[in-house]
């Protein structure tokens, strides 16, 4: 999980990226998909890698999902994709991740607390983040391969105020799953 192991680990927070474990060519962020996008750019230009797994906590978009997910697919969800490409903008919002659980994780700037913000993305998607497409947008350009790693942090509610009592737990939950896999095959 070195560098020399083409392995690139990002995280958009420290605080996600805690308990990394030691040696892991580790990327932090920053919040938000303009700052990943532009982290992970720049960082893929500089390096020869052959994968990227973005770890980080999200909001459970329906209720009783709890732990860690390696969500199949990412989808935009504050861009109005639909409506460009009915003016000629043809505009991607999703994209595919080989070896994902099934489940699927919506991105967007916008910290989801809302009920009824929450109920139509739960429609679309078990999970919310900040920066998940961002990176699926950057590695499917420059023809890397990503894994998403996401352990709920909260219900995309009120409850999402709490993140920083939960972090740790949550970091621990992702360095775990970082230190018990073998990086080649994931």
């Amino acid at each position: 999980m070195s560098a020399a192991d083409g392995v690139l680990v990002v995280s958009a927070t420290g605080a996600e990226a805690a308990h990394v474990p030691p040696g892991a060519d580790l990327l932090v962020t920053g919040i938000g998909k303009v700052r990943a996008a532009s982290a992970v750019a720049r960082r893929l230009a500089l390096g020869d890698y052959r994968r990227v797994i973005n770890i980080g906590t999200a909001g459970a978009l329906r209720d009783g999902r709890t732990g860690l997910f390696t969500p199949s697919r990412v989808v935009e969800h504050d861009i109005s994709a639909a409506e460009l490409t009915a003016m000629g903008y043809h505009l991607v919002d999703e994209w595919d991740v080989a070896g994902g659980d099934g489940s699927v994780l919506a991105t967007g700037d916008m910290f989801v607390t809302d009920p009824l913000h929450r109920e139509r993305l739960g429609r679309r998607a078990d999970l919310v983040d900040m920066e998940g497409a961002a990176v699926a947008q950057v590695c499917g350009q420059s023809g890397v391969p990503l894994r998403l790693v996401k352990v709920v942090s909260d219900n995309a509610d009120d409850s999402a105020f709490d993140w920083p009592s939960v972090i740790d737990r949550a970091a621990r939950e992702l360095g775990d799953w970082l230190d018990g896999t073998r990086f080649g095959e994931v």
